[in-house]
């Protein structure tokens, strides 16, 4: 196999023209348009840094949300538990309350007709006595006239006295 210099060199000064036309025409573009397809690839790749921060800014603040919500929620329970349990209070106390005025009214009723029993027996007890004391002194003053006369006298001297 033989050298041929000559193909070489027309190779070679066909490829440096090449070259020149390429760089003169061609690579411009081609480096403006790669140029340019790196910006975009760089761009998007900020923005989906950008999105992706802004993502997690996002989930934090919906974190915090939560978390807010959560605690308005244990607070709204807390401040219903008190709530009931102070309305319960209320009304065992009221219950208590009518309970002591419904014995109250019941021990007053019930002295109130304890009073009157006792009034109801006293003029009962009184009437009989009387109902006695007359038949007494009925046998007495029919038995002994003398003693009627007596017993009359004193009582007028009593009721004289006593005006």
């Amino acid at each position: 196999m033989k050298i041929l210099w000559e193909n070489i060199l027309i190779t070679m000064i066909a490829f440096g023209i090449l070259y020149w036309l390429l760089n003169k025409y061609a690579f411009g573009k081609l480096f403006a348009v790669m140029e340019q397809r790196r910006e975009l690839v760089l761009g998007q790749l900020n923005e989906a840094k950008q999105t992706r921060e802004q993502a997690n800014v996002y989930v934090e603040e919906q974190k915090d949300a939560l978390k807010q919500a959560r605690q308005e929620a244990l607070g709204i329970i807390e401040q219903s538990k008190q709530s009931s349990s102070k309305q319960a209070r209320d009304l065992l106390e009221q219950a208590k309350a009518d309970a002591l005025r419904l014995k109250n009214e019941a021990v007053r009723d019930i002295e109130s007709e304890r009073n009157k029993a006792v009034e109801t027996l006293r003029t009962e007890i009184g009437s009989y006595s009387v109902s006695i004391a007359s038949k007494l002194i009925e046998r007495e003053i029919e038995s002994n006239p003398a003693e009627q006369e007596k017993l009359v006298n004193k009582y007028l001297g009593e009721v004289g006295s006593k005006s």
